[in-house]
């Protein structure tokens, strides 16, 4: 899963990329202001360092999220080709917005969240309807030429992708068949990604009611609540502070504010929540792993995100919810208790299980 961070400029959010992936903060990394950079966060899961703590793996591997830090967004910045395709590349988009006031940091006017999502999302939709209006020109040559069934549904599709672009709509918004998705996935249009408001609110001595508060203190409930879209809130100089701390550091201080988890465990969660990901494990003496794989997938294909040769060899799968075999112990107790069950390639792997795949290969 690959994210894309965006924003307007000083809204934290190149810090926010450095805190997530504990990217090098050298200036130099950052000379060119146009360069994207890349980084890799580990996901944090309780569920498999309390399977770890059980089967004591020599070694503990986490599912893992790449996020990708653009340069501040803007029409300008999207008419240059490096920007752009950095953005395309992505699968969602994580939108930080300036919800802190400091005065160290220029404001243009008030601090308006709202606003800037909408100033964010015209140019994204400006951009979108750039490409649309130069790919129908095309397709209108080539219809005079010759008429094809498929470039006419592409066609009709990009004329009503047009029609909702002009409204100033996102096409995230827009519904879609299967086999329309099928054909917009070639265009990587940006305002159809999914998108995470990230609201980085200032830091306060009740913290965690502040960030509890943040998404219907900002008025972003309505925007959270469209297709393929989602909120979340962190304070940005006290996820800095904690990512120089111990875990039990971290802890102690997190505990002061009223908190129980990091802003950034809580992002990577709506991350996988607007993707529609889920996680299962495989665990034993040597490995405990968590795998990353699409809600609603089959027991089948899961096996594939571990080799496709199990997905091809596929016979059962060996499954238990990791919370039933905490409790059991073991997996031997498990089984004679009758919660560890085999089941089938049609099985819908649930988020959690824990499976261990039978094959022919």
């Amino acid at each position: 899963m690959k994210t894309g961070i965006i924003g307007l400029p000083q809204v934290g959010k190149t810090s926010l990329f450095k805190i997530l992936t504990k990217a090098r903060t050298d200036t130099a990394a950052y000379a060119n202001p146009r360069e994207a950079h890349i980084g890799v966060a580990k996901v944090p899961d309780n569920r498999l360092d309390r399977l770890a703590a059980l089967y004591h793996p020599k070694k503990l591997v986490h599912a893992a999220v790449e996020y990708v830090d653009v340069a501040a967004i803007g029409k300008e910045a999207l008419k240059e080709t490096a920007f752009t395709t950095s953005l395309r590349t992505v699968d969602a988009l994580a939108h930080v917005l300036c919800a802190f006031d400091d005065p160290a940091v220029g404001h243009v006017g008030e601090i308006s969240p709202l606003r800037d999502i909408r100033n964010v999302d015209f140019d994204l939709i400006f951009s979108d309807l750039a490409q649309v209006e130069k790919r129908l020109e095309r397709l209108e040559k080539d219809l005079k030429k010759m008429k094809t069934a498929e470039l006419e549904r592409e066609f009709d599709l990009l004329q009503r992708a047009k029609s909702h672009l002009e409204l100033e709509k996102p096409l995230r918004v827009l519904s879609l068949t299967p086999e329309d998705k099928k054909r917009m996935r070639g265009f990587m249009f940006l305002s159809e990604k999914p998108m995470l408001y990230v609201l980085n609110i200032s830091e306060s001595s009740e913290l965690g009611r502040e960030l509890e508060l943040a998404i219907k203190k900002f008025g972003l409930e309505e925007v959270a609540a469209r297709p393929q879209a989602g909120a979340t809130a962190i304070c940005g100089k006290v996820e800095a502070e904690l990512a120089e701390m111990s875990d039990a550091e971290a802890a102690e201080f997190l505990a002061s504010y009223g908190l129980k988890e990091s802003g950034l465990v809580r992002l990577i969660r709506k991350s996988y929540e607007l993707l529609g990901l889920i996680s299962f494990f495989t665990v034993g003496e040597d490995e405990c792993r968590a795998w990353t794989v699409e809600r609603n997938i089959r027991a089948q294909q899961a096996a594939g995100a571990i080799h496709s040769d199990l997905e091809k060899h596929f016979i059962r799968a060996e499954t238990i919810r990791w919370d039933a075999l905490l409790d059991a112990g073991s997996e031997a107790n498990a089984r004679s208790r009758g919660t560890l069950r085999l089941e089938g390639k049609e099985y819908i792997v649930q988020d959690g299980d824990v499976m261990h795949i039978r094959h022919s290969g």
